[in-house]
């Protein structure tokens, strides 16, 4: 048996020692952690537009990319020529002489088979800070569209041109890169039913400046699968899509530019309409403006052409009369109607209104001339009275419903569909 101050020593060891734990555990907690190295933040691509003019003094002599990289000791392959097209030859023509529309995110629409962009880029790196400029790139983009009466196909050819740069001495240009970078949706909502579109096995292309430099084009192609023709069952395999393309910018120094996303966004449709549409399968870019031109100076529809002027410019000499009159068709779009009963109604009414202005016309080369149009949703029997009549030569009224025959199969109109009437002197 331990004596009592013996248990009293060993008492006092524990204590002291718990103590003493104590007093190390508080010395370590309050000794602050190792400091953890961080990575420098990078600076970004920015629009040049949104830099102030100080910061871009020295930077204002753009230098085609090959003759950068032999100055930095690099030699870039040289570009490799490629003949293109007559029709992508002839767009990118026509394309530049639109320079503004081209500039958008739709880009110009030519018509319903061809459309472009062409955006001109010119983008500043700047520091960590947010305040020095230390690099400076510009190119062009190009997107040429082609949609096809007769295939459910659109063709886009894509590039990155006309690269220059300009860096500080601690950036290196040739290490730069652009992306673009494709996705496309579907309006399920619009479409018919089972609506489905293929995309390319390729969708993207990010490279180094000077691989766009080497090799500007690539191409892409969507496509929509077609079951036959079931349009006799009321199925017109209708596919509203939208193609959408961000565009990428990155150094190594650099975070990635933001700015880019839905830099090109045109809208399509493929269908399987049938007789209706002329060829029986298509696809059209669906933000083109389709016009019906008609001219006063065509002898085949000049009476067609003159009712009308007057019904979009002189409403007041038009029938049926009444005070504020206006009829759509030059600034409001007319709509295609495919309905053949609801067509018969427009004419039937038209040519009443005929006959209660002008009499009985029967036997003479006459015939009842109506705009807007029978075969449009703004036809007489809508109800709001904004439409015309006028007697003219039987030959010049037919002549002008080929025309318009003719615009609809020529642009894949389909029910519904928006155009405007275009009348010149």
């Amino acid at each position: 048996m331990k004596t009592r101050t013996a248990v009293a020593r060993c008492a006092r060891g524990a204590a002291t020692a718990a103590a003493l734990m104590l007093l190390t555990a508080a010395t370590t907690a309050a000794r602050p952690a190792p400091a953890t190295a961080q990575a420098p933040e990078p600076g970004a691509f920015v629009d040049a537009s949104s830099v102030p003019a100080g910061q871009l003094r020295g930077l204002d002599h753009p230098i085609p990319l090959a003759d950068y990289a032999r100055k930095h000791g690099s030699h870039l392959s040289a570009p490799r020529a490629v003949a293109a097209p007559d029709d992508q030859q002839d767009l990118r023509q026509q394309c530049a002489a639109h320079a503004t529309q081209a500039n958008t995110v739709t880009g110009w629409i030519k018509s319903r088979f061809e459309s472009c962009q062409k955006r001109p880029y010119d983008l500043v790196l700047r520091d960590k800070n947010g305040t020095t400029a230390i690099g400076r790139l510009w190119f062009d983009m190009w997107i040429l569209g082609f949609s096809y009466d007769g295939s459910r196909r659109v063709d886009y050819v894509a590039s990155i041109e006309n690269i220059r740069v300009q860096a500080a001495p601690t950036e290196d240009a040739t290490k730069w890169s652009v992306g673009q970078h494709f996705r496309h949706s579907i309006d399920a909502s619009s479409s018919d039913p089972d609506p489905q579109v293929t995309a390319p096995q390729t969708a993207a292309r990010d490279e180094l400046l000077g691989e766009w430099d080497r090799t500007p084009q690539w191409s892409l192609t969507y496509t929509s699968p077609d079951k036959g023709p079931l349009f006799d069952q009321g199925n017109q395999q209708r596919v509203y899509s939208t193609v959408s393309m961000d565009l990428s910018v990155a150094s190594p120094n650099a975070a990635p530019y933001t700015d880019g996303v839905d830099a090109y966004h045109p809208n399509v449709r493929y269908d399987y309409a049938g007789k209706v549409a002329g060829k029986f399968k298509g696809t059209v870019f669906t933000q083109a403006r389709v016009e019906l031109v008609m001219s006063q100076k065509d002898p085949a529809v000049k009476e067609s052409a003159l009712h009308i002027y007057d019904a979009q410019n002189r409403p007041e000499r038009t029938f049926p009369s009444w005070p504020g009159k206006t009829v759509p068709g030059a600034k409001e779009p007319l709509h295609r109607l495919i309905n053949k009963d609801k067509q018969k109604a427009n004419r039937d009414r038209s040519i009443k209104e005929c006959e209660k202005v002008w009499g009985n016309y029967a036997g003479t080369d006459l015939q009842c001339d109506e705009y807007p149009f029978a075969s449009t949703k703004e036809g007489s029997t809508k109800g709001d009275n904004r439409f015309s009549v006028r007697l003219i030569e039987g030959d010049d009224n037919e002549a002008g419903g080929r025309r318009l025959d003719e615009m609809y199969t020529l642009n894949r109109m389909l029910d519904g569909d928006p155009f405007y009437v275009k009348i010149t002197n």
